[in-house]
């Protein structure tokens, strides 16, 4: 009995610990996985449905540049600071605990065309004055006769998808996050019925759950055909043979001679596995516009500091004629009459939100500037010169570690933010990089190791491409000793296929 009983009061401790968060905490959360441009859409919207929040157009306080990296300034996780950072994490903490596991799957889609990904990658940096990948889908879900309830679902999916256009997190987290964040309980069966129309937008394989799933709905989208027919087979039943370029095995399954399989296997090299990334292309990279959360500075003598991006943030501030609605209330209440009191009670829950709004924008704003102080920090070298190499291993909970905050708060801050340098304009994941150990025991960054790969391969003889072997052995006179198996792992990551498909 006494053992029955200890199980039932486990159960109810739990019920009773998933309650306790509230919404302060969790909007906190939200806020502070907001890019510039969202924050402002969602101060806007806030402003509009609670009249006791209102923009302060008195405040007249420019923000001073923050210093890292240089000297005693350079210690942002000492004295002064040490106060704010414990009023943060006491904030924080239950939250945290709770939502540390719905932090994002950071694992790398491999990339099936050949090209120049980090070229790309940099190429797509140059930015200019038109709507965002993000606005471009919510044009598209403008179109749809959608239930308010699916219109929420579908923008937090829209919300969710990658720099690729992937949803790679499963519907079931995404279920808990929509009831987490906006008090939305909704089924794994509901979010997919929405993802489903997603699905159909435009660049073909936006929205899709895996690489798989991704080319096929391309190819469904293509005119019924023979062509169409052995596509699909191709992707659907000889995924493995076609990742890993095994062409003559797909050939020889499929019974094609050589004239059928290098028409099949020229149109499956015009897939796109990054349709995101596709149609931030397809629009324009000089058209596409990104807004800085962060402005990074590099003096000449290595001083690096930085200030948030306010943009158009208004500095907010509760209503006077709702404080002084409530100093009425407080002192008079003993003679109002009932309905005054209802009144005056449904003030006090406006300015009680009003006032939790402007804490949370607080905690974002402390919490963004903690963060990018470590990450100048630990890559302050990168800040000085602009070198890739420069960049060192640096994870999530390497900056975990030195604000004090968890890794699932520098997962929401890190995430769709960008920060203007220098150098050019990076998102923030830009900056972090996995490392790899070699047997002796050296720690490299793999970012590193990546833009070697991509140098050497860049300038190799494209009469006589480079084996895995051979990279490996030149990569380890430049002074990255990695086994063979890696090299084609990062050159896969790359996005480059193997020699004998590179040879021209």
């Amino acid at each position: 009995m006494a053992e029955k009983y200890g199980q039932i009061q486990e159960q109810s401790q739990q019920l009773k610990q998933g309650q306790t968060f509230s919404h302060q905490q969790l909007l906190q959360a939200s806020l502070v996985e907001l890019p510039l441009t969202q924050l402002i859409d969602r101060i806007n919207t806030e402003m509009n449905d609670n009249p006791a929040l209102e923009a302060d157009v008195t405040y007249d306080e420019a923000d001073a540049p923050d210093y890292a990296g240089d000297g005693d300034r350079s210690d942002a996780l000492e004295g002064a600071d040490y106060e704010t950072r414990s009023e943060m994490e006491e904030r924080q903490s239950a939250l945290d605990e709770a939502l540390s596991n719905l932090g994002r799957d950071d694992e790398d889609l491999p990339v099936y065309h050949g090209g120049n990904a980090l070229g790309d990658e940099r190429e797509e940096m140059v930015y200019g004055q038109t709507e965002s990948f993000y606005d471009q889908l919510k044009e598209q879900m403008g179109e749809l006769d959608l239930s308010e309830r699916d219109r929420d679902i579908m923008e937090y999916l829209i919300g969710s998808l990658d720099d690729d256009g992937l949803l790679r997190k499963p519907l079931d987290a995404v279920s808990e996050e929509l009831a987490i964040y906006h008090n939305i309980d909704a089924t794994v069966e509901e979010i997919e019925h929405v993802l489903l129309l997603l699905q159909a937008f435009d660049p073909a394989g936006i929205g899709a759950r895996s690489l798989q799933e991704c080319l096929i709905l391309q190819i469904e989208r293509r005119p019924t055909s023979r062509l169409q027919s052995l596509m699909t087979s191709v992707v659907n039943d000889y995924f493995e043979e076609f990742t890993r370029k095994h062409w003559d095995k797909i050939q020889t399954a499929l019974g094609l001679d050589d004239t059928q399989a290098d028409v099949l296997f020229r149109e499956l090299r015009k897939l796109n596995p990054r349709p995101g990334a596709s149609l931030g292309e397809t629009v324009g990279r000089s058209l596409q516009q990104i807004t800085p959360d962060f402005i990074i500075d590099t003096q000449d003598d290595g001083t690096v500091s930085f200030t948030l991006n306010n943009g158009e943030v208004p500095e907010l501030k509760v209503s006077q004629s709702f404080v002084d609605s409530m100093k009425e209330y407080q002192t008079n209440k003993e003679h109002l009459s009932r309905q005054t009191k209802e009144a005056l009670l449904y003030i006090k829950k406006k300015v009680d939100a009003a006032q939790g709004f402007i804490e949370a924008v607080k905690v974002r704003r402390q919490t963004l500037t903690l963060t990018m102080r470590v990450i100048i920090q630990l890559q302050r070298q990168f800040f000085i010169d602009g070198d890739e190499a420069s960049l060192r291993p640096m994870n999530l909970r390497d900056v975990a570690e030195k604000t004090g905050l968890d890794m699932s708060t520098i997962s929401r801050v890190s995430n769709s933010k960008y920060a203007q340098t220098r150098w050019g304009t990076f998102p923030l994941r830009h900056f972090f990089s996995d490392s790899y150990v070699t047997d002796s025991g050296e720690e490299l960054s793999t970012r590193r190791i990546k833009a070697a790969l991509h140098d050497l391969i860049d300038a190799e003889d494209k009469t006589k491409p480079l084996s895995d072997d051979a990279l490996k052995e030149m990569l380890a006179q430049k002074g990255f000793p990695i086994a063979r198996r890696t090299v084609a792992k990062y050159r896969e990551q790359l996005g480059v296929p193997v020699a004998r498909m590179r040879k021209q």
